[in-house]
């Protein structure tokens, strides 16, 4: 049976798994949850009626994370990690005639499930220093009329914190919905969360996965006006949120201060990669800025896909984002514990010492 036409050339989204001592690959947190969490946790899932459904509503995790936001309810819509909640705007919003305009470079998911929904992507592009020109970003905008546009602020893999002035102009000129992707706003200076109202068409979109040391729940929520949520509430399947899951992210809000506690840590252990990283230019290693929990570097006198073979040989995987739109010869580097972060450094150094060499593929490495 031939798959549907417009999926037939689509590439799927794969992040390699390949083994290594330190990961450092896919931005999640390196500090367990906190155990105090953890003790709630372990004493309230063994009271879960596990032969009856969860609460379709979720009621009790949207209340508890409101309240964390100061936002009623009905603006809360939780889901199976913020790519679930990403593909349920799309379903709802989107989909075949429908134009949805991304930044590049950017989250890559935000284009990959647009197209799998059957909607046009239209790719504007970021200058050198991957911020966005406010007249480029208008005239995409205008030329696509999109039914939703995606901003991620930090932006996965760049780094780089959206401006409040280019999230406005941006709200202003998209005739549909504007989604503001924030997994990693808890590192940043600044959130659009405040500019989320009932008249506006504005949604961010927020994640448990990383400062919250929970990525193995794969957890996700918008904030949303209640318009929007009651249309989301339609394209998800029913009880699509287990028990055990909602149970997690109630009682997680409960511990802000120790989640606050772990993202100081990392911005501080961010500074100082990033200051081990600066050390290396002389050698064409270019650190890009950064406020998430991970750092964008470029290769001017190595081949990155060399670099990151080198790096897997020493006991270290990061991200290899050198085949990405406007990323050649890119890496991306979480912030990790001290010890991970000064093996990647020590690796590093290594690999850009000596010439490159020939690269070997995913599969001989697995």
């Amino acid at each position: 049976m031939p798959v549907r036409g417009d999926l037939r050339e689509l590439p799927g989204y794969h992040s390699p798994q390949v083994g290594a001592e330190v990961r450092l690959n896919t931005n999640e947190s390196p500090f367990a949850p906190p155990a105090p969490w953890l003790a709630e946790y372990l004493d309230a899932v063994g009271a879960l009626a596990w032969n009856r459904y969860p609460d379709r509503q979720a009621t009790a995790l949207r209340a508890a994370i409101g309240d964390f936001h100061g936002a009623p309810a009905e603006r809360i819509f939780a889901a199976n990690g913020s790519n679930e909640v990403i593909q349920s705007l799309l379903l709802a919003y989107a989909g075949p005639g429908q134009a949805v305009v991304v930044f590049e470079p950017t989250y890559q998911l935000h284009g990959h499930i647009a197209r799998i929904t059957g909607a046009t992507v239209v790719a504007g592009e970021r200058r050198d220093d991957f911020t966005l020109a406010p007249a480029h970003a208008a005239d995409v905008i205008a030329g696509a009329e999109p039914a939703v546009t995606f901003l991620c602020s930090p932006n996965n893999p760049t780094g780089v914190i959206e401006p409040p002035e280019i999230v406005d102009l941006v709200v202003a000129a998209a005739p549909g919905l504007v989604v503001v992707d924030e997994a990693y706003a808890e590192f940043s200076s600044w959130s659009a969360l405040d500019r989320v109202s009932d008249e506006g068409r504005l949604v961010v979109v927020r994640t448990f996965s990383k400062t919250w040391s929970m990525a193995a729940a794969r957890l996700g929520y918008a904030v949303a006006p209640t318009w929007v949520v009651a249309q989301l509430d339609k394209v998800v399947l029913p009880y699509h949120l287990d028990a055990a899951k909602q149970l997690a992210g109630t009682l997680a809000v409960r511990h802000v201060a120790d989640m606050e506690r772990r993202v100081s840590a990392l911005v501080e252990e961010r500074g100082r990669l990033a200051a081990g990283l600066a050390d290396l230019g002389d050698r064409g290693v270019e650190a890009f800025p950064s406020g998430a929990n991970f750092i964008l570097v470029r290769f001017h006198r190595h081949d990155a896909r060399d670099v990151w073979q080198r790096l897997i040989e020493a006991g270290v995987l990061v991200r290899d984002c050198s085949g990405w739109p406007r990323l050649d010869g890119c890496l991306r580097v979480t912030v990790g514990l001290p010890a991970e972060n000064d093996r990647f450094l020590a690796a590093l150094e290594e690999a850009v010492a000596t010439p490159g060499r020939r690269v070997a593929s995913l599969k001989e490495l697995a």
